[in-house]
């Protein structure tokens, strides 16, 4: 089995990871299996690496800040006639090391060696820090 591809979003107006919470929570980002979702026009053309066991990557404020895994790639219609995709995602939002991240459209692919870490336990549940100081941070390479 090779390594699985991750997929890296910007999580466009979201201030911090709690909000991202919220949002999945709700019934508009749900399903009706009840998981989140997020709906994209571009297929992923590297899809099978995906399901191998790849994550979502989130971007907020500049900083890759959490992951969620991909249970699987659903086809959806809107009511535009145009076929999309949507990247069905396990409720569970976990907390990575941040590491800073550049603005881009769409989603990337990001490598399983480039992805960042998953906080510690012991980290897991410490309060958020504010962007720019978790930014600084990673960039000095303290966190």
């Amino acid at each position: 089995m090779s390594k699985p591809v991750h997929l890296l979003k910007l999580s466009a107006g979201t201030e911090s990871v709690e909000q991202l919470v919220r949002w999945q929570a709700s019934a508009r980002a749900k399903g009706a299996d009840g998981l989140p979702r997020h709906v994209t026009r571009m297929w992923p053309k590297k899809e099978a690496q995906i399901l191998e066991g790849g994550s979502i990557y989130w971007v907020i404020k500049g900083l890759i800040q959490c992951r969620q895994r991909i249970e699987r790639l659903d086809e959806v219609t809107g009511g535009d006639g145009i076929r999309r995709c949507a990247i069905v995602l396990d409720p569970e939002i976990i907390r990575v090391n941040p590491a800073p991240r550049r603005p881009f459209q769409g989603w990337r692919y990001l490598a399983a060696e480039d992805a960042p870490g998953d906080l510690s336990a012991t980290r897991a549940d410490d309060d958020e820090l504010p962007p720019e100081l978790a930014g600084a941070l990673a960039e000095l390479g303290v966190i």
